[in-house]
This record gives C-alpha cells, structure tokens and sequence, in this order.
C-alpha cells in the first residue's frame, strides 16, 4: 500500500489556509488589499509608513501621542553599531577592497541582520515587551543597513542619520547624503506602505515557520530575508529596470513593443506582470504608477514611465496580464536615484514590518507549523536487499 495524507494538495500551496491572521486581508477577484481592515488606498493617500507600522504592530492606528513615541524609538534605533559597521565594510561585495569575491546585495543583508542579534539590548529575553521592542528596532536598523549597504557599494563612507527626518526621509538621506524633495520623500514613504505586508507571501510564511519553533526574533527575520533573495519572490522589479535599460533611454518609437513581442514569442515571461493572488490589477500598482509618472517627469526622465506604460499596454492585449507592485516601481526607484541592486533591499526595509507583525502574532497564539506532504515514493513496503545482492 502506500501511504499517503487525506486529501492531495495543490502545487506551492496555492489557496490553501495555513492559518488564522488578524492583519492582512486579500481579495484577489476585487483587487482589494487591506491591513487590519485600512484599505490600502486610503492608507496610500493619507498615512505615513510609521503609522502603518504601528497598525500592523497593535491592530490600529496609533494616536498623535503613540505616533510621537513610536518616531522617538525608530530615530534611537538608527545608528548601527560599531562592529556591524566594521562588517558592513569587511564583507564581501561590490566595491573596496574585498570587491570581486561574488556577494550581493541579499547576501549582506541577510548576514547583518543576524549580527545585528548580538549587539541588541535586548538579546536573550524573549518576552512579548522585549519582542515588541526588537521589532521596533529592526525595523529601523534594516533601513539604516540597506542604506549603508548603498553607500558602501559606490565607494562611499556611511552617512550618519538624522533624527530630524522621518523615515522614507531619513533612508534616502542615508542613501545619496542630500535631503530628498517633499515629492521623493512622500514617492518612497507611499513605496514603504504599499510594500509593508501581503498576507502568506513566501518570505512572510518563512518567518511565521521560524516563529512557530519559538526561535528568536531576528533569526525569523534572517529566514525572511534567505526567502525574499530567491528570484522567485524577491527581484522582479529589477528585472524589469534591466529590461528598460536593455530597450534603452533612446531607443526609437516601436523598439519597446518589438523586444516584448519578441520575448513573448520565445515564451518568454515578462517581468512585473501577473500575480499569485491578483485576478485584476494589483492595488499596489495603481498608486506606483502615478509616482512613475510624477517622478519621472520632475527628474526629467520621463521616458521610463513611458515606456513602461506602452509594455504596459502591450502585455495586458496580449496576454491579458495586469501590472503588479514590482513592474513600476523599478521606474519609480530609478527616479529616486537608487541603485538596481538595492531594489530587492528595500523590499525588506518595508516588508520587515509586516515580517514582525506576523511573527509577534505568530508568538502569542503559537502551535508548530509541521504540515504533512502528500507520498509520491516507492511502493511501501520494500524489503532490504544485502548489499551484495543488489
């Protein structure tokens, strides 16, 4: 006989409830997105990262009071320590000394993200008050390491923060050492939010696996991050800036639809499109689109929106795909002046909220993740053979 589990599942999960959560919900056929009931178009015009933090943390949005405290402990977390520092330039990467030896980008966050775990105040409590300090922090230090990360990779020294600026602010501070325009500022704050959760994402449900062996908090966030590296979760939006620079800046009328029409013929995928989830387009794409727009032509580039909106329109009539999160905000990075290779970085530097959203909650109503698979293998039962009459 063989052995086998009640009911067979279906391929990576798909639709399957894995478990009960009080801080994302997703309608995939109305394109709704939605962290703890806030429509993400409501949070995306009005609300700032910090506050949307605070929602995924507590389940509601904070007062002007617990705002304040909450902006006082993300600007407290922002220096880096020392040694971290000292790894950020001794590990291999991009430029310096040690450039050459293979690293990326994902590679050094995921590692200085766990070194961060040695140097917190509050290593080895794992109550819920120290667990919920520690989301606080690592939400803050991600993005001062990923904007470090930036520096380091161009040959530059760190900037040190300023607790002056907020937080999409202070990134792109740290990032280029000038301070950002209100439209770049509040372009990348809007990035923040529509990037912050997304339900059982790949990276998310890593963490909320690591969660459930009651491991520490920064070891579920490394486990996010080891998810987000692989190309099938994290990384298509800078697929998509690599195939608008492949098209080129001045590139003549048509050349764009004709490398699309081409990869397609190929049977080939085209980055930034299609979803998971999403039977229509994706939320999160709307209010990227328009930051496109509005960054390019402020930055006098505005030829990547355009040429995004005619492969845009290209892939909908022919393949009947919607634009997803990924597909303009490789435009809208660019416009910022970010680099490609820290696209998928900042992913985490929002998504880390959402990471630690689910971890605490995985924490206070916690059972082992262990599922059962469906057995495929040989014939049960088999006899051993000696070895000699194999």
């Amino acid at each position: 006989m063989v052995m086998t589990t009640d009911s067979k599942p279906k391929a990576g999960l798909e639709d399957t409830v894995a478990t009960s959560s009080a801080i994302c919900y997703l309608d995939g056929d109305r394109g709704v997105l939605a962290y703890c009931g806030y429509d993400i178009h409501d949070l995306a015009r009005h609300a700032t990262f910090e506050e949307v933090c605070y929602l995924l943390w507590h389940r509601r949005l904070p007062t002007r009071g617990e705002l304040g405290d909450l902006q006082s402990q993300l600007i407290a977390a922002r220096t880096l320590p020392e040694p971290v520092l000292r790894l950020v330039r001794a590990l291999p990467g991009r430029s310096g000394a040690a450039a050459g030896h293979g690293s990326n980008t994902m590679d050094l966050l995921r590692t200085l993200t766990s070194a961060l775990a040695h140097y917190d105040s509050d290593s080895g409590d794992e109550s819920p008050q120290a667990n919920d300090r520690k989301a606080v922090r690592l939400t803050s230090q991600i993005s001062s390491l990923v904007a470090t990360m930036g520096r380091q990779n161009t040959g530059a020294g760190p900037i040190p923060p300023d607790p002056v600026l907020g937080h999409a602010a202070n990134f792109l501070y740290m990032l280029t050492g000038e301070r950002p325009s209100g439209l770049a500022t509040r372009a990348f704050d809007v990035a923040l939010i529509l990037h912050a959760d997304h339900e059982l994402n790949a990276s998310t449900f890593a963490a909320r696996v690591a969660a459930a062996t009651l491991t520490d908090i920064h070891s579920t966030i490394v486990a996010a991050i080891g998810a987000l590296k692989g190309p099938l979760h994290g990384g298509a939006n800078a697929d998509v800036m690599r195939l608008l620079l492949d098209i080129g800046q001045d590139a003549p009328p048509g050349k764009a639809e004709a490398v699309v029409r081409a990869k397609l013929a190929r049977k080939e995928k085209i980055p930034g499109f299609g979803h998971r989830v999403y039977h229509t387009e994706d939320p999160r794409a709307t209010h990227l689109r328009e930051m496109s727009r509005d960054l390019g032509q402020r930055a006098g580039e505005p030829v990547w929106f355009e040429m995004s909106q005619r492969i845009e329109a290209l892939v909908k009539a022919e393949k009947k795909l919607y634009a997803n999160v990924d597909f303009y905000s490789a435009s809208t990075y660019h416009a910022l002046g970010i680099a490609i290779d820290l696209f998928t970085p900042i992913f985490a530097v929002s998504r880390v909220s959402g990471w630690t959203a689910h971890v605490l909650e995985q924490y206070a109503n916690n059972r082992l993740i262990r599922p059962r698979a469906d057995y495929i293998g040989p014939e049960y039962p088999q006899r051993y053979q000696p070895l000699d009459a194999r």
